[in-house]
């Protein structure tokens, strides 16, 4: 069942008789305001966590080598300079 504007409208007001509209109110206040199946759970957290720590890992090592490649392809233009100046 799709959760809409409207039934939880309904809702508020069959909750506003049966306890109370301040009760109500409260209590509408702790539901989602979307359905169940939209709100992630502490185990949806650290799973995204996990997946974002792993992507920057793999990004800090693909960095990490290009950098020493780049600091190679340096060196090895630096060496080339000096030995034509010399």
């Amino acid at each position: 069942m799709t959760i809409t504007d409207g039934s939880r409208h309904q809702l508020h007001q069959s909750l506003d008789l049966a306890i109370g509209e301040e009760n109500a109110a409260v209590l509408m206040e702790h539901l989602p305001p979307v359905g169940w199946a939209d709100v992630a759970t502490r185990r949806d957290l650290d799973h995204q966590s996990l997946m974002i720590n792993k992507d920057l890992e793999l990004l800090g090592a693909n960095l990490r080598t290009e950098m020493a490649d780049l600091k190679l392809r340096m060196e090895q233009l630096f060496s080339r300079l000096l030995l034509q100046l010399l």
